[in-house]
């Protein structure tokens, strides 16, 4: 060996040393996919970032499971290595939930923690057969631990589909489990109480729900007819409101201290019904009629107005009837157009990638020319009919005989009102609802425009509103007649969450990452032309490689 060619060793030794030193120093990692999906956000890393010790992430997506879930394992992988390349405390672990050591004290948690199976078809070879998957992640931190859904379940859509939108969504959903882990609550939200709301165990589910993230006290306005000036002083160590379906008038003393509430930056949710169905003592028939809160000059100077009607709507949740007599009764569903069904197509973060939203006896929005901002979060399907009040409520004439077949349905020149807003949202300085009006009470630190603040009304009272078993309240937004899930709780849940959300976490679901599918027909026409590529082609190009090689190794040495 000459000195030439020690020198090249040693350059490259050293060389190599350096990178390997210089490496353990400095570490990067580069993203190349055009939509940046490995690219944490800064609002994902903000919520790990003060994890001290060990965060564990148990992941139950490992397994005989079908093709699609493959893709949404290894998304979920690739994202918990970004994770712990952020912090090294993230520590995680795919199981197979069939094969743990003790697989019946890991149900009995699934079971305690509502962490249910999943039910997806698997198509091969022309076949269809049903699995049972669970995708989920359980967290722990210190003494802490919360369950991270994985696999978002969407009316209508295919496996893949569904697939696709939960890899969109994992990002939140790890972010989101880390903040309730790491981040201790700071917010403080407000229950409105005293105007004849919907009572606490209508509310259960999502306030046990909400109460992960926020600090949850009832507030009544009662004492507005006493002492205005503290319960508005009170009301001001809120930072969110939540008005769940007052049915008793507002008065004006209760107004002015909401109004001032907003000039300070009180955030407030509204889910309002601008109608009330009764029973007429006489007839024993069932009206829709308005309903006056007191509510509509204070929601007119915000630059809205629920109107006091009713929206039909093509696009809904049906409902279920016994049709027979006692044991002979035969239960079916038939169309209820007063249930609108309502899934946004804008990509605001609120409602990007969520669940159709379940509305009961709706009514419109109008939205009015002021310096908000107004964003119409939910709207009713093209294809609505809007009814004036009174109403008759009859289901003879709501499910006349033509809807209860299969091949007939309502008439499209009935319901060409076109698309009507349900749900809005109000950014902005807010202008006083009592600028140049007699003020109820004296208030030395009254302000007739708001700081920058948020609102947003829903003109359905009932969205927020848990069916019972019993007395059991069940989750939000399950149908238990129809056994359906909507999506009233992921919306309420974002909902509160933008408008209290300092960090940006909630713009976390707007991110967009396309996800390709192979076409299942095409897989199953082309399956053994691709099978006998990938067997023949690396035989072929070995035996061309083994021939070559013979070729020279002769020409070499038969000289």
């Amino acid at each position: 060996m000459n000195k030439k060619t020690i020198q090249y060793i040693v350059v490259a030794l050293l060389a190599f040393i350096i990178v390997n030193v210089v490496s353990s120093y400095v570490y990067k990692r580069f993203d190349l996919t055009q939509d940046k999906r490995y690219t944490l956000s800064e609002a994902a890393k903000e919520t790990i970032a003060t994890a001290k010790s060990p965060i564990v992430i148990d992941v139950f997506l490992k397994g005989n499971f079908p093709a699609e879930f493959n893709r949404l394992q290894a998304e979920s992988k690739q994202l918990l290595e970004e994770f712990s390349a952020y912090n090294p405390n993230i520590k995680f672990e795919f199981i197979n939930p069939l094969e743990v050591d003790d697989p019946q004290s890991l149900q009995q948690e699934f079971a305690k923690r509502e962490m249910m199976g999943a039910q997806v078809e698997v198509r091969e070879n022309g076949k269809v057969s049903t699995e049972t998957v669970f995708p989920w992640a359980l967290a722990y931190y210190n003494e802490k631990s919360v369950a991270i859904p994985l696999l978002k379940n969407q009316l209508g859509t295919t496996t893949q589909e569904r697939v696709n939108n939960s890899i969109q969504n994992l990002e939140y959903a790890f972010a989101d489990g880390f903040n309730k882990l790491v981040n201790p609550k700071k917010r403080k939200v407000a229950i409105l109480k005293g105007n004849k709301e919907l009572g606490d165990r209508y509310v259960a589910d999502f306030l046990s729900t909400l109460k992960d993230y926020y600090f949850l006290a009832p507030f009544t306005l009662d004492s507005a007819a006493i002492s205005p000036n503290k319960t508005l002083q009170a009301l001001t160590e809120f930072d969110l409101i939540i008005a769940a379906k007052p049915t008793e008038a507002f008065s004006d003393s209760e107004k002015y201290i909401l109004d001032q509430y907003t000039m300070n930056g009180g955030r407030s949710l509204w889910l309002i019904d601008a109608t009330e169905n009764k029973i007429d003592s006489v007839s024993g028939k069932t009206f829709a009629f308005g309903k006056d809160l007191g509510l509509n000059d204070f929601f007119f100077k915000y630059g809205l107005r629920i109107n006091p009607n009713l929206v039909k709507d093509v696009y809904s949740a049906p409902i279920v009837l016994a049709q027979g007599s006692e044991r002979e009764s035969q239960y079916n569903r038939y169309p209820w157009f007063f249930n609108p069904l309502s899934s946004s197509a804008n990509n605001h973060p609120i409602v990007t990638n969520i669940e159709a939203v379940k509305f009961d006896y709706a009514s419109t929005i109008d939205t009015l020319p002021n310096q908000i901002n107004k964003t119409v979060l939910l709207s009713t399907s093209p294809i609505t009919e809007v009814i004036g009040v009174p109403y008759e409520i009859n289901l003879d004439i709501e499910i006349p005989e033509n809807l209860k077949t299969v091949n007939q349905g309502p008439d499209p020149s009935q319901y060409n009102a076109g698309e009507k807003p349900l749900a809005v949202l109000l950014e902005g300085k807010f202008p006083s609802a009592f600028t140049n009006r007699i003020k109820p009470f004296q208030y030395s630190e009254n302000s007739k425009t708001s700081v920058p603040t948020k609102m947003v009304v829903i003109s359905d009272g009932d969205l927020i509103k848990n069916q019972l078993d019993g007395n059991r309240p069940l989750e939000l937004g399950f149908d238990k007649f129809t056994q359906t899930f909507y999506g009233n709780k992921e919306f309420l849940l974002n909902t509160v969450n933008y408008l209290l959300d300092d960090s940006g976490l909630i713009n976390i679901r707007s991110k967009e990452i396309a996800v390709p599918f192979l076409d299942p027909q095409k897989t199953a026409e082309q399956r053994t032309q691709w099978q006998l590529v990938n067997i023949l082609l690396p035989l072929g190009l070995l035996a061309v490689f083994g021939i070559l090689f013979q070729y020279f190794r002769k020409r070499r040495y038969t000289r």
